[in-house]
């Protein structure tokens, strides 16, 4: 059974930072590229960022570009979020999403598994 578990949502002041993680489990991890979503109330789930399966190539939308960082731990199954510069723009819930391609999409149709999700709040 395929489980990915976020953590490390909570409450941050604007211009603080959070670090997400995602623990994958029941898949080969290095075999999948890794995405994080995320959805806002009111709105729709959007990209933020992906990291291919070797953690050498990442790509962000330009709304988090510069202030988020992508990394992934493969012998621990771990894909990381690091939130820096936080606005209250970025408060959503944040998802992460496993793919079994060799590319990043931008897509959520194009991701295989999700986890849950962990809500980032960012008071102004």
């Amino acid at each position: 059974q395929v489980q990915l578990v976020e953590s490390g949502g909570g409450l941050v002041q604007a211009g603080g930072s959070l670090r997400l993680s995602c623990a994958a489990s029941g898949i080969t991890f290095s075999w999948y590229v890794m995405g994080w979503f995320r959805q806002a109330p009111g709105k729709e789930r959007e990209f933020v960022g992906g990291i291919s399966r070797s953690g050498d190539w990442t790509y962000y939308d330009d709304s988090v570009k510069g202030r988020f960082t992508l990394s992934r731990d493969n012998a621990k199954n771990t894909v990381y979020l690091q939130m820096n510069s936080l606005k209250p723009e970025d408060t959503a819930v944040f998802y992460c999403a496993a793919r079994h391609e060799t590319g990043i999409a931008s897509t959520s149709d194009e991701y295989d598994y999700w986890g849950q999700g962990t809500q980032v709040t960012v008071s102004s």
